[in-house]
Formats: structure tokens, sequence, C-alpha cells
């Protein structure tokens, strides 16, 4: 049996189809938890910098809007679409919103925590923008803080794009 990939998993878009990830075989991908109501929110903008930079060549970012952390994704699907939309020019895809934390995290984050535990060795998503960067082949390459900008990655994406 082969190793588990990012693209042995489906989610619900945003606009409530159900996808299967493996439509991203062949991308790197920047996964990460958002929130419209956050101290982090802003970083929004960075997110659709690099979508717009590096989408050309083969990477994508993935928003899983999650509420687990200080309520700061209270709205509805619909909600979050207009709103990162019409205040951050979003273009990237985003899903609807999911656990990543708890006995309802969505499967998708079991495999990422797994396969790259934070701090300390810790599974659990700690907050809100927590990013996961997955290679090409599906497997995740490396976890940052939500306290790292977008464009502090760049340089990452850049060397999983050129393998």
């Amino acid at each position: 049996m082969s190793e588990q990939t990012v693209y042995d998993f489906s989610a619900r878009d945003i606009g409530g189809s159900e996808r299967p990830l493996g439509e991203y075989r062949g991308k790197v991908l920047l996964i990460v938890n958002v929130a419209s109501e956050c101290g982090f929110t802003p970083q929004y903008s960075g997110l659709e910098a690099l979508q717009r930079k590096y989408s050309a060549r083969g990477f994508t970012v993935l928003g899983f809007p999650c509420n687990q952390f200080g309520a700061q994704e209270p709205g509805g699907e619909d909600h979050i679409r207009q709103f990162c939309e019409s205040r951050f020019g979003v273009t990237f895809p985003l899903f609807a919103k999911i656990d990543v934390n708890g006995p309802n995290a969505h499967p998708v984050y079991g495999y990422l925590k797994s396969a790259e535990p934070g701090l300390f060795g810790s599974p659990g998503i700690k907050w809100n923008f927590t990013k996961f960067l997955v290679g090409k082949g599906g497997r995740v390459f490396k976890r940052y803080a939500p306290t790292t900008k977008p464009e502090a990655i760049a340089a990452d994406i850049e060397a999983q794009l050129a393998k």
C-alpha cells in the first residue's frame, strides 16, 4: 500500500460541491485554515498575492474557513465567500467551513497534522492561518505558524515549483 497523500481526500467547496483534492494533483498547494474576523485576516491579501504570482506555474492556495478559534468565522458560506471576494479579491479556492481540531476535524486536517506536527510535536492547530505547504507529489513539505506572513513562504514555494 502506498503512503497517503493529500490527494486521497475530498472536501466540500464553499459552493456546496464535493471536490476531490486529486483535482490538484501535480500542483504545489498552500492549505490554510482561515477566518474573517481574526487579527491575521489581512493575510488574505498576501495569500492572494501568492496565488496571482505563482498560479500559472502550478501553484494554488486552498482556504478552509474555521470557527474553532475565538469564534472568528461566525458567518455562513455565502457570507464568507462575499467577504473574501469583496474585501480581498480572493480568487483561490475556498471550501466549506470545517473543524481542524477535535473529534469532528476534517480528515484532510487529520492527515496534514500527522504529516507535519507543530511546535514540540503537537499535532493540534493552535490558531487561524496555520499554513501547510504541499509539494507536487501531494505530501506535506512544511508547516508554518499563523504569524508567518504569506510572503515569507515565497522562497519555499519557488523551491517546490522547481522540483
